[in-house]
């Protein structure tokens, strides 16, 4: 396996826009060139699995998915404890292109991981969005969910290298987009 010449490890809140955002990466770089890596990927695969339910159905934006949100937090934390690289190491297997976009990055250990692996490379983004504009995309605040490691644990302790504001104004996206895509450029 290649190392990677860039890997951006995208975070933010719930309904801000990452999934979008690492589309928008990839599609402005273009699949030869860059991946989008999820670490929940793995994380649901395996719960699937250990609890007999539909894995596609958890990968989507469903009610379905929400039916289990909390108990795969609580299971994933458990997983995380005992091996902090185990989901990171899952979503980076295979990866080939240059430049590795992680949509989900949502934990200290996870930046940690990544950095320790790839050092210099690894540049964080945080993907930002009012509350009123997420609510706009049918965000709603959930206790035990949204107040949790998982939706607050990079909400500090990081300096991010890049802050993508995305509240809906293409134009001003496209604009912060561009200049991310200028740096990546230079490093490949």
């Amino acid at each position: 396996m290649a190392a990677p010449r860039a890997v951006l490890l995208l975070s933010g809140k719930r309904k801000s826009g990452k999934d979008f955002v690492a589309e928008e990466l990839r599609s402005r770089l273009g699949p030869d060139v860059c991946t989008i890596l999820r670490l929940s990927g793995p994380l649901k695969e395996q719960y699937a699995k250990e609890h007999g339910l539909n894995f596609q159905r958890l990968l989507d934006a469903s009610a379905y998915k929400e039916m289990f949100r909390q108990d795969m937090i609580r299971w994933g934390e458990e997983k995380r404890l005992s091996d902090p690289g185990f989901f990171c190491r899952a979503a980076v297997e295979g990866a080939l292109q240059p430049v590795w976009v992680v949509s989900d990055t949502r934990r200290l250990s996870d930046v940690e991981w990544f950095r320790d692996a790839y050092g210099d490379v690894v540049q964080t983004v945080r993907v930002v969005a009012t509350e009123e504009t997420r609510k706009r995309r049918n965000w709603v605040f959930v206790n035990g969910v949204d107040d949790t490691e998982s939706e607050c644990g990079l909400d500090q302790g990081v300096a991010f290298d890049w802050v993508i504001t995305n509240d809906g104004d293409k134009m001003a996206l496209g604009e912060q987009l561009e200049m991310l895509v200028q740096s990546l450029h230079r490093s490949l």
